[in-house]
């Protein structure tokens, strides 16, 4: 059973270590600062890609802000990062605090890595009308919060404009009937392959966004089942192929085989994450280019989105000065991430979305759609049931190798088979 420590108790445990890390937020922390002895936290993210270079920004602005707190920046490929995270707490080795994708709070909270935060958003002077309504829900599973939003990140419509000005066109399509036109007027204008299609990623965060366009769900709400087969998802996924099939695309494209050949003046249109902005910018700076959201081929606007969120992590020896100093830490990032803009991102926090750099920066396109952004449930390991089954079908539909209602039929039969044992294996860990 997970135990909650009260304020002032992580000192008396620190002499003796605990079999389970223990959620622990320490005393509350005041507006006069962190006054305690030296103390260096260690903190953690995957941060790896053009977005690095801001986050270790924020980090030596912090630590030069004030003497007595070091924060010592460790960075881990996503893919190994969580993981490793919570083999790191369970050995009494973990860091102080890290950053996590809001999909993937819930089951860091079921694998007993994080601590609950709840008391800690007020002692940080935040408040829900500060942030998007969708993603502030998104930190919340089983009735606590456990993350707080940095950022919040979607898809985006890449054009290459000096493409579209080849075949006469200005504008981003808003709509699919446009954005057929526009496919249609760039091959009659010599572009053999206007729009590609990856097979894999992001093949599926382009398959959520059609879903959710069409009204459909991927899961149920609270963990049941897979319903991303829906007729929204036969929808969703038939659109995709049919890109292929009118040969808008070419077949066979691996992943991120779109974004190489949009770089490379190949493609027209690519429909990516909008954290490739810094890397477009450094690697192919002659490219012309814009962006804009994703066009609504459905009935209603509406993109795959995630968030960073900022996390505390338990611990077996949980110490009240550093966990008072990972709050102002915490503090510090949430009261200037609008510099995070700086990675391609968008700051969850509304004030921070006001900031002049950020509204001059390409990604201020996209934090005008967020209204339609769309993230997953908050559910226990659903991003790993998602990568055994959704992605998979999706793959083989795009490689022909299944039509689109029969790959996601056996998909999601086998994904609400390993959501119910999951239910069944996580009952009760958070009581």
């Amino acid at each position: 059973m997970a135990l909650t420590l009260a304020a002032g108790a992580g000192a008396a445990l620190a002499a003796c270590a605990n079999p389970t890390p223990l959620a622990a937020t320490g005393p509350a922390l005041t507006g006069g600062g962190y006054d305690g002895p030296p103390v260096t936290l260690q903190y953690w993210n995957g941060f790896t890609g053009g977005d690095g270079p801001a986050m270790r920004q924020l980090v030596a602005d912090f630590n030069n802000s004030q003497d007595l707190i070091t924060v010592r920046m460790n960075v881990v490929q996503w893919a190994q990062y969580y993981q490793r995270v919570v083999a790191a707490v369970h050995a009494g080795q973990g860091p102080d605090i890290g950053a996590m994708h809001v999909e993937q709070l819930a089951t860091q909270a079921v694998r007993r890595s994080i601590s609950p935060l709840d008391d800690v958003v007020g002692e940080l002077g935040i408040s829900e009308q500060e942030y998007p309504a969708e993603v502030w829900q998104a930190g919340i599973y089983e009735g606590k919060r456990y993350g707080i939003p940095l950022d919040v990140h979607s898809l985006g419509s890449y054009a290459n404009t000096a493409l579209l000005q080849k075949a006469g066109l200005s504008a981003q399509p808003a709509s699919g009937e446009e954005l057929q036109a526009n496919l249609a007027a760039l091959m009659a204008a010599g572009v053999s392959t206007p729009f590609w299609v990856p097979n894999r990623w992001p093949a599926h965060l382009i398959f959520l966004s059609l879903l959710w366009q069409f009204g459909g769900e991927p899961y149920a709400e609270d963990g049941s089942a897979a319903t991303f087969d829906s007729d929204a998802g036969v929808q969703a996924l038939s659109w995709m192929t049919s890109q292929i099939q009118q040969g808008f695309s070419p077949p066979n494209v691996a992943p991120d085989s779109q974004y190489t050949a949009f770089k490379n003046g190949d493609g027209a249109f690519t429909w990516d994450g909008i954290w490739q902005i810094n890397d477009l910018e450094s690697t192919a700076p002659d490219l012309k280019w814009k962006l804009a959201p994703l066009p609504t081929v459905g009935t209603e606007p509406a993109v795959w989105a995630n968030s960073h969120h900022l996390v505390l992590f338990r611990s077996r020896r949980p110490d009240d000065n550093r966990l008072l100093a990972s709050k102002e830490f915490l503090k510090f990032l949430v009261e200037n991430s609008a510099a995070w803009a700086g990675a391609g991102m968008i700051p969850a926090r509304s004030q921070a979305r006001e900031d002049p750099d950020f509204r001059a920066s390409p990604q201020a396109a996209i934090a005008e759609a967020i209204g339609s952004m769309r993230f997953l449930p908050p559910i226990a390991a659903v991003g790993e049931v998602q990568a055994q089954t959704l992605e998979t079908a999706v793959s083989n539909a795009v490689l022909g190798a299944a039509e689109p209602q029969a790959a996601l039929s056996a998909a999601a039969k086998q994904a609400t088979a390993i959501m119910q044992s999951n239910l069944r294996k996580f009952e009760g860990v958070l009581q």
